[in-house]
This record gives C-alpha cells, sequence and structure tokens, in this order.
C-alpha cells in the first residue's frame, strides 16, 4: 500500500523542515511525497530544495490559499492512501504511517483517522490541547462532533468519488469535507487511538481572527448542508472543551 502525503505551504522557512524531516523520517517504505509551495516569499522553498532528492514531487506556483495547495496535490498523488501534513506540524513519531496502514489493513477502512496534540509554537515539546477524537458515528457528526482533520487518511478512490476541497472557504474547507466524507457518504471509518500529529498553535491575535472567520465560514457550511447553523456550530464547539483538561 503506497501512502501519498501532502503539504502545503506558504512563508514557513521556520518550521516546514521539521514537516519535511518528520515523513522523510518515518520507517514505512511506500510513501510519496509531494509539497505544494504558494509562491513563497521567504526562504521556504530554499529549505524545500535541500529535501528535493527525497521529495516525490515539489510544486511552486502562485495560488489562491491552502485548500488550492491541497487540491492540487491531491491530483497529483498517486498513492493508495492519502493524508495531509501542514506546514507547521509533524508526525508523532517515526511509526505513525506503519500503525496507519496497518489500520487500514486490519479493518479494510476506506476513512482513518487519530489523536493529535496541539503544542506551543516556541516550544513544541509543551501541549497545550490534548484532542482524543474517539469512536465515531454519523450522530456525532450532525451533531457537530469532527476528528482532527490532519490525522485524516482516507482511500484515494474515494477522494475521486467524493471531491475535493471547496476553494470557496478560507478555514473551514476541511469541515466541509470532513461532514461530506462522514455524514453524507457511506464510508467504513476506523478509529486509529494512537497519536498521528504534533500542531503548532499560533498567537492569540490570529487565533481571534481566525475564530471569528471560523464562526461565519462554519454557519454558512451546516446551512449548504441543512442543519440549524448556529446550533450546530456551538456543539461543535462543545465537543472541545475536554481537549483542554486532557
Amino acid at each position: 500500500m503506497k501512502v501519498s502525503i501532502i503539504t502545503s505551504c506558504f512563508n514557513r522557512e521556520e518550521t516546514i523542515a521539521q514537516a519535511i524531516e518528520s515523513v522523510l523520517g518515518q520507517d514505512y517504505p511506500h510513501v510519496e511525497y509531494i509539497v505544494v509551495d504558494g509562491a513563497s516569499r521567504d526562504g521556504s522553498m530554499q529549505v524545500i530544495e535541500r529535501y528535493k532528492g527525497r521529495i516525490a514531487k515539489i510544486v511552486s506556483e502562485p495560488d489562491k490559499g491552502m485548500y488550492e495547495g491541497i487540491n492540487k496535490g491531491i491530483r497529483a498523488a498517486t498513492g493508495d492512501v492519502v493524508g495531509l501534513l501542514h506546514s507547521d506540524d509533524f508526525l508523532f513519531d517515526t511509526g505513525v504511517i506503519s500503525r496507519i496502514v496497518q489500520c487500514f489493513e486490519d479493518t479494510g477502512a476506506d476513512f482513518v483517522y487519530g489523536n493529535g496534540l496541539f503544542v506551543d509554537a516556541k516550544n513544541t515539546d509543551k501541549v497545550v490541547r490534548n484532542w482524543v477524537s474517539g469512536k465515531y458515528s454519523k450522530w456525532k457528526v450532525r451533531h457537530g462532533w469532527l476528528p482532527l482533520h490532519p490525522t485524516c487518511y482516507i482511500r484515494r478512490e474515494c477522494l475521486e468519488r467524493w471531491g475535493l476541497y471547496d476553494e470557496s472557504y478560507r478555514i473551514a474547507a476541511d469541515s466541509d469535507w470532513l461532514f461530506r466524507y462522514l455524514y453524507e457518504a457511506d464510508l467504513k471509518v476506523a478509529y486509529l487511538d494512537r497519536y498521528i500529529v504534533r500542531m503548532r498553535m499560533g498567537g492569540l491575535s490570529t487565533d481571534r481572527r481566525r475564530m471569528r472567520m471560523m464562526w461565519q465560514e462554519d454557519v454558512r457550511m451546516y446551512r449548504s448542508h441543512g442543519l440549524p447553523p448556529v446550533w450546530t456550530k456551538l456543539q461543535k464547539m462543545a465537543w472541545k472543551v475536554p481537549q483542554f483538561f486532557g
């Protein structure tokens, strides 16, 4: 089983090397790594170029945002399974992909997800949020629950059937994508109760701006799927409360 991992990058000179090395350091041999850079204006491409001999495909050209970059990567992917790793993040350890592949093989799943840690941007050993996703059910998805997006791996044939990310969203395209796949599609879903990724948290001012935009986009997204938008968004927020006490 070949696994395609896609990293979308824009002006991440300080963090992209750790993301890349966490993929290249995996003990699973059949990994296709694709890096899509949105024409960064800092030194990101110089960092990426240092690894070009070990990255299957590198794209660097202007885009309209992260989700366009991810969609480019998906279209270029040739693996049986596709997953994402954002340029600020890094895989939890060297055995992550091996465990994900084993889960696919043991369960026959179309979609596998797991747990993740949000860490301090400067001190990545400091855990800020512990996201233990828990078991899947369509009832939970309807009431706002979603797994942590960068822990999700899916068979490429399902992507070809159910579609890519909606680029009209700047933040909520991942929530829209997850809702479509976990509620509207009829996929076999498996929960791998292991940590997949460590994700850096940004500063407070950035978080406030993002939270306002996320509220607006999530409300639009839930409305588009015929759910009560504000109530479902509030339920989504409630599911996250335990992460701060784990």
